[in-house]
């Protein structure tokens, strides 16, 4: 019955209806985005068998190499796998997964190009320790990953439906993955991303054995000490990891003294660390959270504001709806003379609020699909595939109708107790002169509630989009206008250092003959994509710590590719193309650089330095320093880190077999950078032909200006500014039409009051000046609540500020003039109103 009379009330009052529908959907449907995206990102398990009884064997999302000891273990070599395996007889089955994804260079027989495709390493065993079989074809087994085994791989369903076409003669076929021939022996099925959720999973999965295939003589899986793989495992039934950790810690200890094979002059400080270094045994049902812990702060933050407005919107409901309880006073009056018991009443008024937030609950799921969909395109704009589904899952349509129902009983509870205090004889009584508005009071703490709450969003929002401004804004310490990024698949790994020097030769040259190029430089890698880094020892200087005090980022780089760059020289001189390999090495460093390793009272002009290695002190002489440049995309609210250059032409021989390694793995460039204005749609196709022409084998994935780069860069920044941004306007409208509710109803409960003024020789500046002045004192009130709440919501977001204080005056002027401005608005309207009322008609009325 009471279900039937709210719906008949609802069909009476189609205005009143839409107005709180529309409301709710807004705070519902924003609150429900939200948490689709926590759900998909932080609550959601792996789509394989079982994901319960599935751990990982370390933690952390450090990514992707790693060449000394970590503290909290999550990486491990080959051979370091090998030993935990055999020491965990509780898992039945353990994989082992490259940590983050790499790139090959993918033909099928009868394509004339190549093309980029993502990959991943992994165990013969991974696809049956998550349970999860082939959509066509087979997966791996064990067999496939040996030394010596037929080379195979397996597609990702994405990959085959996007690159292949769906195919079904895939399976079978035979590919050249970086000019070496392999089987594609099946596709995974459609649902199955990997073990980790991130935005562009792996194309294709390769068996660990084939790594040094791909990578020739200077692969991950002969180096001893080099951490670039992860575990996750699947425990036996009835069997327990407690314990498992410190099993696995002891092996990991005794690895590090004595197998590991870390270099002699880092060992003291290895052994001093020794009680730090850790295995953890962790769950794993939803893989490895990588995007959980880089998303984690921004989702919470989304939530607080879109639970804020969802109060905002709760309080105009309850507004209205108390509006509504005191217009039907008389009707609720007649109900309880007649013999309705006060429960009756309350429950009568709870089944209205409750199916209005019902209503609000469904209409929010389609904002709530929107809103997702909105933020997905924000924080992941450079993501060509991303395996999250807006589509509301059942935790979701339970967070949607368990937040409908708790809106509806938290702003119907107020209406519903205010119609069981009404008087029956007072309010039958005329209700105009006689009797008392108790709504008015909770009217007026709604109100100011609102006003208060929006501050804190307006705020809030200005602090973000202010800091995602000063973020895009800063010096980057080279130029962004004109600047042209090209990502590469670099080159075959089985070229010789002459071939290599002369392809990067021709690179260039052809690059700069292309019209409208101005210049070009080739780099290991791009700026804000990736980062290098080695431990630094210095000619004449004491050997640092191992430490995060002790190393650099680098990079190497062509002739002219700083100066193309605009990163300007200081002192001493750019590279030139005598810097080549008939000369001795040199290298240019940045001003952190030379803070850090030199002070400010040493010269670091012909100094000499190297990595890693005290016989190698003296292998680069210093020949300039340049500004500070922020290279490490990670980093970009930080201040620059020390930074050193050295030529792609030179190359050094170390005899050793680590450093030999890695002088050769860093003559694979995977970046060019242009001087030009050509749109990228117009310069890929350009590059991709210029390339294949010039090799086969190099592919382009990506081609950007600087600022695209920059932008993609704080993408999930700006998707936290922009819906917080969004957001604040959405309560800033609800307050405005929250404060002309009141401020009208107000104005129409005092017709008389008004009109009997009026008749005493009040004139109309008075009437609004009253109504007005109303207005001001919630809207005071509010502001006063709402700064300090603002600063110490500011406190909370401090992490993600960058150039903006959690106290910023800029941001709180603009929340408090932007609440006056739409308060002042929506109140001016009633008050025309009021000023516009004749005396004679309203007390011929009354």
């Amino acid at each position: 019955m009471d279900i039937r009379y709210a719906l008949r009330q609802f069909r009476k009052s189609p205005g009143f209806t839409s107005a709180a529908i529309f409301t709710l959907a807004l705070g519902i449907g924003g609150t429900t985005a939200i948490f689709t995206l926590i759900d998909a990102v932080m609550l959601r398990s792996l789509p394989v068998a079982d994901p319960a009884t599935l751990y990982r064997i370390g933690e952390g999302g450090d990514c992707c190499v790693k060449g000394i000891p970590q503290g909290n273990w999550g990486m491990y070599s080959f051979r370091l796998v090998e030993r935990l395996r055999a020491q965990a007889p509780e898992f039945e089955q353990i994989a082992a997964f490259q940590a983050g994804a790499g790139r090959v260079s993918v033909r099928r027989q009868g394509e004339q190009a190549a093309r980029p495709l993502r990959s991943e390493y992994v165990s013969g065993n991974y696809f049956a320790t998550f349970g999860v079989g082939a959509l066509g074809g087979r997966v791996f087994t064990p067999n496939d990953d040996t030394p010596g085994a037929p080379p195979v791989a397996v597609l990702s369903h994405h990959a085959w439906e996007t690159a292949y076409g769906a195919n079904p003669s895939v399976v079978g076929s035979t590919f050249s993955i970086e000019g070496h021939a392999f089987a594609i022996v099946g596709v995974a099925p459609a649902g199955f991303f990997g073990e980790t959720l991130r935005s562009d999973p792996p194309d294709i999965w390769i068996p660990l054995h084939q790594e040094p295939l791909i990578d020739g003589r200077d692969n991950l899986m002969s180096r001893q000490s080099a951490a670039w793989l992860r575990l996750i495992g699947r425990v036996r039934p009835g069997s327990s990891v407690g314990g498992v950790g410190t099993r696995l810690t002891g092996v990991l200890r005794q690895w590090i003294l004595y197998e590991a094979g870390y270099a002699a002059n880092w060992m003291p400080d290895i052994v001093k660390g020794i009680p730090k270094e850790t295995i953890r045994v962790i769950p794993a049902g939803a893989g490895v959270e990588e995007m959980k812990e880089s998303y984690a702060a921004s989702l919470r933050i989304l939530f607080a504001v879109c639970g804020m407005v969802l109060l905002i919107a709760c309080a105009n409901v309850a507004n209205l709806l108390l509006v509504r309880s005191v217009d039907r006073r008389g009707q609720t009056a007649l109900r309880l003379a007649v013999g309705a018991t006060r429960r009756q009443i309350v429950t009568q008024a709870l089944a209205e609020s409750v199916l209005l937030a019902a209503g609000g609950g469904m209409a929010g799921l389609l904002v709530a699909m929107a809103a997702a969909r909105l933020l997905i395109s924000l924080a992941f704009s450079s993501a060509r595939f991303l395996p999250i589904a807006v589509t509301p899952s059942l935790p979701v349509l339970g967070f949607a109708c368990g937040a409908s129902l708790l809106t509806g009983i938290l702003f119907g509870a107020a209406p519903a107790w205010l119609a069981t205090r009404t008087d029956p004889a007072e309010a039958l009584r005329a209700q105009r002169r006689g009797g008392s508005d108790r709504s008015a009071p909770a009217s007026r703490i709604l109100l100011v509630a609102q006003a208060a709450l929006s501050v804190v969003l307006v705020a809030g929002a200005t602090m973000l989009g202010r800091s995602l401004y000063n973020l895009e804004h800063q010096d980057f310490g080279y130029e962004v206008p004109g600047r042209v990024i090209v990502s590469l698949n670099g080159p075959s790994v089985d070229y010789s250092s002459a071939k290599l020097n002369a392809l990067y030769r021709q690179m260039e040259e052809r690059l700069n003959s292309i019209a409208g190029v101005g210049g070009s430089g080739l780099a290991l890698y791009n700026p804000l994509t990736n980062n290098w880094g080695e431990f630094i020892v210095v000619d004449g200087h004491p050997e640092g710590k191992l430490d995060g005090n002790s190393g650099a980022s680098w990079d190497r780089v062509s002739a002219d590719y700083l100066q193309n760059f605009g990163i300007r020289l200081l002192r001493g001189r750019y590279f030139s193309r005598a810097d080549d390999e008939r000369t001795a090495p040199v290298a240019i460093v940045n001003e952190a650089f030379v803070r850090r390793f030199f002070g400010r009272n040493e010269s670091p002009l012909d100094r000499r330095f190297g990595m890693n290695l005290p016989q190698f002190s003296k292998m680069y002489r210093i020949i300039g320093v340049v500004r500070d440049a922020k290279f490490a995309g990670f980093a970009l609210g930080r201040p620059a880190r020390p930074m050193f250059y050295v030529p792609l032409a030179q190359m050094v021989t170390y005899n050793n077999e680590m450093m030999d390694g890695l002088e050769r793995n860093s003559h694979s460039v995977r970046a060019a950078m242009l001087v030009t204005r050509i749109p990228p749609g117009t310069l890929e196709p350009i590059l991709k032909k210029t390339l294949a022409e010039l090799d086969p084998g190099l592919t382009v994935i990506s081609v950007r200006t600087m600022e695209e780069q920059v932008a993609l860069s704080f993408g999930r920044q700006r998707a936290v500014a922009s819906l917080a941004g969004l957001f604040g306007t959405v309560a800033l409208l609800l307050a405005a039409v929250g404060m002309y509710g009141v401020t009208a109803y107000s104005v129409a409960r005092r017709t008389s009051e008004i009109g009997i003024r009026m008749a005493l020789g009040a004139g109309r500046g008075a009437v609004v000046r009253m109504v007005l002045g109303g207005s001001a004192k919630r809207v005071a009130i509010g502001l006063l609540a709402g700064v300090p709440l603002s600063i110490g919501a500011g406190r909370l977001v401090e992490a993600e500020l960058y150039g903006v204080s959690s106290w910023d005056p800029e941001a709180l002027i603009v929340a408090a003039g932007a609440l006056l401005a739409c308060a002042l608005i929506a109140a001016a309207i009633p008050a025309g109103r009021a000023a516009s009322i004749s005396p004679l008609r309203a007390l011929r009325a009354e």
